[in-house]
């Protein structure tokens, strides 16, 4: 029993502490694009210069403050329930930037 449970303590020692942050395309993927490439919900298509003009023109404060609070079908954080507010605005940014 006790080689078992040391084992197992070596095992949960050894594991990460923290959840590694994810890279903004990797948010985008994982958590924007289901919604954003179809325009479901009234989503703005990721494409849509004109969809996002207004949006861009608040700036990205503005636009991450809307996706950590939630908008219409879109919940607080989007899909991302585990991102950060950094996370979320390198997702805005990687977003918006080829719209701009």
């Amino acid at each position: 029993m006790k080689p078992l449970l040391a084992i197992t303590a070596a095992t949960l020692l050894s594991l990460p502490l923290s959840v590694q942050a994810m890279s903004a395309d990797e948010v985008v993927q994982k958590h924007c694009v289901a919604c954003h490439q179809a325009g479901l919900g009234g989503a703005p298509k990721m494409d849509d210069k004109a969809a996002w003009a207004p949006r861009i023109a608040t700036g990205v404060d503005a636009m991450t403050a809307t996706v950590l609070a939630g908008k219409g079908a879109m919940p607080p954080k989007g899909t991302c329930g585990s991102c950060s507010k950094d996370e979320i605005r390198s997702a805005v940014e990687a977003m918006t930037a080829p719209l701009q």
